[in-house]
């Protein structure tokens, strides 16, 4: 009998949303070569190397704004704008930076951001009046949205065995969260011994080695194609409700928590992400196929990372005010004072948490920084006008590590759900997520802090102690929203959830299959 003639091959899976015979007859695309340890490690040095770029231009703007507010001639109201207008852009693009990435590929978006940030930078480097620097500064904004939404996108396509990626991601959060504290500490000494424009200098060496590396390490990849998902209402929706949502958001301590502009600008901006939602469940090409949310490892960390983000904003923000307040503290001071936390994330994250993770799982991890954290806030909730550095503060701060626990045990179950053709879309969600933490802490805890600081005042109390009292406050709500984190990961994660779990296949109609 002769051998049965060999069997044409499968049809390949058709992108999300795509019609059953869309692809049957396109010809599949070529599977790129593995790339070597070392093209891997060169690689995440790349991303690791944009991301802190992005990091570093938050905290050292924070740092220089009196000066730029006294070279520039900004109005205190104006003033505001050097960081809003940068959080407007970023915050608004991060979820459509992403899918971007998966549809036209996710290196090019890369490319791309980091080329538009790095030349906003200069931009912003040579402004010489209130205007110029403010539209630099959404320029920065719209590329820092775009590099970052695919990086971790980037990252697990990358690294898909799971100890590896759980390494690589160790990497990436640690340079995210060492990140700011090296900025304030870059940031006074710039702004000290040269001045404010330097400040955005700095960005140009570093993303101009990020882009020549970029090229040749970063794996190239063609993406879906456009039409896998081009839904332009979807991205209009979407677009114009975070943009209006972030703007309330920044905006709220200035109008008023109950005034008509804070609540009717936020109705506005929930009803236009509701719509969003609803055309997504019924668009035939989706930008956000609504798949992901089947995860529940990716809808627990990306709601945990809220709460623990705009709880962190108490311990980054707060404690740097205290400092310089209340204890009278330079620029350089309170970032040198900041260090021995960036330290204690920096051992946790690369030395201990990869190795826990691997033995209890993503989400015990998770609880246990997340209880350091608890504690760091709750303790810097008893801090006085007089509390001492080595004998108070240094400890407390040393419970900051705990933020090397969490972040990478989050972000392996944010990205856990993340495959070829909707990983950039899981990497700007988990980043639009981060970013909502920090409007909301932003918001929420510096209006706490001033209203109690202006009662204390207004009933007679010193201004050290009126502002100490304010900062009491915003570090016990600080500890109240991580616990509430804590809650929120005990109900919604799955004890058995593990980095690298198979991600559930698309079913039929584009659903997620049951894992295996």
């Amino acid at each position: 009998m002769s051998a049965r003639p060999p069997q044409p091959p499968a049809a390949p899976e058709r992108a999300p949303g795509a019609s059953p015979g869309a692809s049957s007859g396109a010809p599949p695309r070529p599977v790129p070569a593995p790339l070597s340890d070392r093209s891997r490690a060169l690689a995440l040095a790349v991303i690791a190397t944009g991301t802190l770029m992005v990091i570093l231009d938050g905290s050292i703007v924070t740092v220089a704004m009196p000066a730029i507010q006294e070279d520039l001639h900004f109005s205190p109201a104006g003033l505001s704008w050097v960081v809003n207008a940068y959080l407007l852009a970023f915050g608004s693009l991060l979820l459509l930076a992403g899918r971007l990435g998966d549809l036209i590929g996710r290196k090019r978006v890369f490319l791309a951001g980091t080329a538009l940030f790095t030349a906003a930078s200069l931009l912003a480097g040579v402004a010489g009046s209130p205007a110029m620097l403010l539209a630099a500064r959404f320029l920065q904004g719209v590329g820092s949205a775009l590099a970052s939404a695919v990086s971790l996108g980037i990252l697990v396509t990358l690294f898909p065995e799971p100890a590896k990626r759980a390494r690589a991601i160790a990497v990436f959060s640690f340079t995210g969260s060492a990140g700011a504290t090296l900025g304030q500490v870059l940031g006074g000494v710039l702004t000290d011994v040269l001045d404010w424009h330097w400040i955005f200098f700095i960005n140009l060496p570093i993303g101009l080695v990020s882009l020549v590396l970029a090229h040749p390490v970063l794996p190239a990849d063609r993406g879906l194609g456009l039409r896998a998902g081009a839904d332009v209402t979807g991205a209009a929706l979407v677009t114009a409700g975070l943009t209006l949502g972030t703007y309330v958001l920044v905006k709220a301590q200035d109008n008023g928590w109950t005034s008509g502009a804070t609540l009717g600008l936020g109705a506005l901006a929930l009803l236009l992400l509701a719509a969003f939602l609803l055309r997504q469940a019924s668009a035939r090409t989706p930008l956000m196929p609504l798949r992901i949310f089947a995860s529940r490892g990716v809808v627990g960390a990306n709601l945990v990372q809220v709460l623990m983000v705009a709880a962190m904003f108490a311990f980054q923000i707060i404690l740097a005010l205290y400092l310089q307040n209340v204890r009278g503290y330079g620029a350089l001071d309170t970032g040198l004072a900041m260090l021995p936390a960036a330290f204690a994330i920096g051992l946790l994250s690369l030395g201990v948490a990869t190795r826990l993770t691997a033995r209890f799982g993503e989400r015990a991890v998770l609880l246990a920084g997340l209880a350091l954290l608890t504690g760091l806030l709750a303790l810097l909730a008893r801090v006085r006008v007089d509390s001492g550095y080595a004998g108070y503060l240094l400890p407390v701060l040393l419970l900051a590590g705990g933020f090397g626990l969490a972040l990478p045990a989050l972000t392996g179950l944010g990205m856990s759900q993340a495959r070829g053709d909707t990983a950039g879309l899981a990497s700007g969600l988990f980043n639009t997520s981060r970013q909502i933490g920090m409007a909301v802490g932003l918001a929420v805890l510096s209006t706490l802090a001033a209203s109690r600081t202006d009662s204390a005042l207004a009933g007679g109390a010193p201004r050290a102690e009126a502002l100490t009292e304010g900062y009491r406050l915003a570090f016990a709500v600080g500890a109240w929203l991580m616990a509430a984190a804590i809650l929120a990961a005990l109900l919604v994660l799955r004890r058995s959830e593990r980095p690298g779990d198979a991600a559930p296949q698309a079913g039929p109609g584009g659903a997620a299959a049951p894992a295996p």
